[in-house]
């Protein structure tokens, strides 16, 4: 086996296992279970002004 052939089908795979990746932290980041935590959290730098 040629070593360019197998570092192309590496290269391939990457490019897979990265969109892959991306799609699965859009799917969890946008599921409706996680909607009020991120809420939630997106409220914290206002905390301290509501406080004082």
């Amino acid at each position: 086996m040629d070593w360019q052939y197998i570092l192309e089908i590496a290269r391939s795979l990457w490019v897979v296992w990265l969109i892959i990746l991306f799609l699965g932290i859009v799917f969890w980041a946008y599921r409706p279970k996680n909607k009020n935590r991120f809420e939630e959290h997106g409220r914290i730098p206002f905390k301290d002004d509501a406080e004082k």
